[in-house]
This record gives structure tokens, sequence and C-alpha cells, in this order.
């Protein structure tokens, strides 16, 4: 058998036993690669170019020449391929010596590695366990990052799930179901963190006045109606950022951010009480409301307490009640004083 015939066999036994191999002439080009070295090349062929054209030495030391290159031998060699990615490799080199079996006088044979760069390699190269020998721990690697990575990704969904589950069940707990409007339970929380933040806002306590009229006269399919249409209507003349709560029956609570002056909130107050003594249809009846607000505004206490708020609405809100029902009136310390004591109150609605 000829040399060309033993080197060609040889090659072809490193070829499956190292895909990653290159073998070396006495110049340091190589003549033989193995399939995955061939893929690291643009080209797709290293065959006749220089290993450290391709190949940059970066430790232990750089090498330009092939005779640099073979006092390295034995030892670790750290190296960059040159063309993009620039992918960090790792080698050994062996020399073939003067009478070689393996491959040409005075050259070498370099066995290379992706090392923890093979997870970058496989992406960059589209590499298959093809391209790795049989024996090679990364294929056992490559395995349990794509596990793992599933089941992160599994968990990941199911995290997604879960949260969004939590979500729309707290979304539930805050929102009353009837008009879609948040509720007592949101009102609390709301309220309480915005004190916590000292967040300016004013607070509107509104009750709907003869719907228990309505109730009476056409029942309760007509009050729900009623109620659902004064949630659509509130939700019409309020800003997106202000808050609308149904805190039972037909009693809400309107909470105002950013809102400071009584002016601004009489305003809502007018367009509210006039669009809802607007007429409300119940197939063919006619149902007919109004509304009675009590204000306060959290910029006028030094220090805003829940309770106290909710409590001084609810006695401006009495206020208007006895004031004829269909009124807002801006709650005052002198209203606890007493019922028939003169009120400070907002102008009232003209009407035409």
């Amino acid at each position: 058998m000829s040399d060309k015939e033993k080197f060609a066999d040889i090659g072809r036994v490193l070829d499956l036993l190292c895909p990653m191999h290159a073998v070396l002439d006495a110049t340091g080009h190589i003549v033989h690669a193995g399939a995955t070295t061939h893929k690291l090349h643009p080209s797709g062929d290293v065959t006749g170019r220089r290993f450290l054209e391709i190949f940059e030495m970066k430790r232990p030391r750089s090498a330009v020449s092939m005779r640099e290159l073979m006092a390295m031998a034995g030892g670790k060699l750290h190296l960059q391929l040159r063309p993009n990615p620039r992918t960090d490799l790792k080698g050994i080199l062996v020399p073939l010596g003067d009478r070689p079996v393996f491959g040409p006088a005075g050259g070498a044979i370099v066995n290379l590695s992706f090392g923890i760069s093979v997870l970058d390699a496989v992406n960059d190269f589209s590499l298959t366990n093809a391209d790795f020998a049989a024996t090679d721990l990364a294929i056992e690697m490559l395995y349990l990052v794509e596990a793992k990575s599933a089941a992160m990704e599994a968990s990941r969904k199911l995290n997604l799930r879960l949260q969004g589950a939590k979500v729309a069940a707290e979304e539930q707990a805050f929102t009353d179901t009837l008009t879609g409007l948040r509720n007592r339970r949101a009102m609390d929380h709301i309220l309480n963190r915005m004190i916590d933040t000292r967040r300016d806002f004013a607070l509107m306590n509104l009750d709907l006045d003869y719907f228990k009229n309505v109730n009476d006269s056409l029942g309760h399919a007509a009050g729900d109606h009623v109620l659902q249409t004064v949630a659509h209507v509130m939700v019409s003349e309020t800003r997106s950022e202000d808050v609308i709560i149904r805190t039972g029956g037909d009693e809400f609570v309107l909470i105002f951010l950013s809102m400071t002056t009584s002016d601004k909130v009489s305003a809502v107050a007018e367009r509210l009480i006039e669009r809802l003594e607007e007429p409300i249809m119940f197939g063919d009846k006619e149902c007919r409301i109004s509304a009675s607000i009590g204000v306060t505004l959290g910029s006028t206490y030094e220090a805003p307490d829940f309770d106290q708020l909710l409590d001084d609405a609810d006695v401006a809100l009495y206020a208007a009640k006895r004031r004829g029902r269909g009124q807002h009136v801006l709650y005052d310390p002198s209203l606890r004083a007493s019922a028939q004591s003169e009120v400070v109150y907002m102008p009232e609605r003209r009407r035409g």
C-alpha cells in the first residue's frame, strides 16, 4: 500500500474519531481536515490554507509560523477563529516527526474542540450531533441544555399562566359583577395606597335619588338596567385615570386623581347630575332618577385619614339630600354642627 493510500485510510479514521482535526504539512498548510473543521471556514473548505491564517493563537503565546506552533506541541492551545464570529476554541498539537505514519513529514495533527463555546458554535455553524465525535461529551451537554431549555420554557409558560390567573382573580375580586366598576374592596386598597403615597385627590360620594321607586314599580331587572346605565354615564363623564366604585346598592364613590380645586369637582358633579336626570328607558318604560353628591378634597387635610374622608363626604352627601336632592355639597366642618345651620356648599346647578 502506498503512503498516499495509507494517509487516506488514516484520514478516514481521524474523520470518524476526531471530526474537528486538521493535518498540517511542514509549512503549516492544511492537507486534510475533519468535516466539522471545514464548517468553521466561510468557504466550507480549509484544505490548502495556512492553519495560522484561519486560527489565531491566543495562549500560551501567539504564533505566526509553523516553527513557533510546533514549539507548543503537547500543551493545551487556546485559539480563536479569525473569520467571524471569531469563535474561541481549544486544541492540542501532536508532531508527526520525520517518518510519519499519519501524515506528511515534519507536519502535525491538531485536534480542536469548542469548550464552553459549544452552545454558540452549534447556532453559528448549524452543527448537529453528527458533527461531533460519538464519544464527545458535548453531545450529552447539548441534550442537557436542550432539556433544561425546554423545562425552563415550560416553567415560564406555566408561570405566565399562573400570573395571568392571579391577575384575573384579583381583578375579579376588585370588580362589581353587575356594573363592571370597582367594588368596596378595591376602594379600601386604592384609598390607602393614595394616602400612603400622599397623592392629591378629590373624593365624591354619590347616592342615586328615587332609585327605590324604580325597583318598587318596575322590579329589580329594571333597577339592574338603571345601575348599568349609571355606570356607563359615570365612566363617560370622568377621565381614564379616575376611579369609580360601587360601594353597594345605589351608592358610589368616585376618586379624582390630582384634582385639588372645588371648581373642577363642581363641574364634574354638575355634569353627572344633569346626565343622570335624563330618562332611562327600560323596554317601553321610562325610569327617572337623580343624584345627590357629597365632596371632600384630600388637599384640605393635613394628614388624610381613610375613614375620616369617607365620613366627611357622607356628611356632605346628606346635606345635599336635605337641600332637596339633585344637589352637590362640598364638605365643611360646620356641616356637622347642626343640620339646620348654614352650610358652605358648591353653587347650585342652573336649571333650564
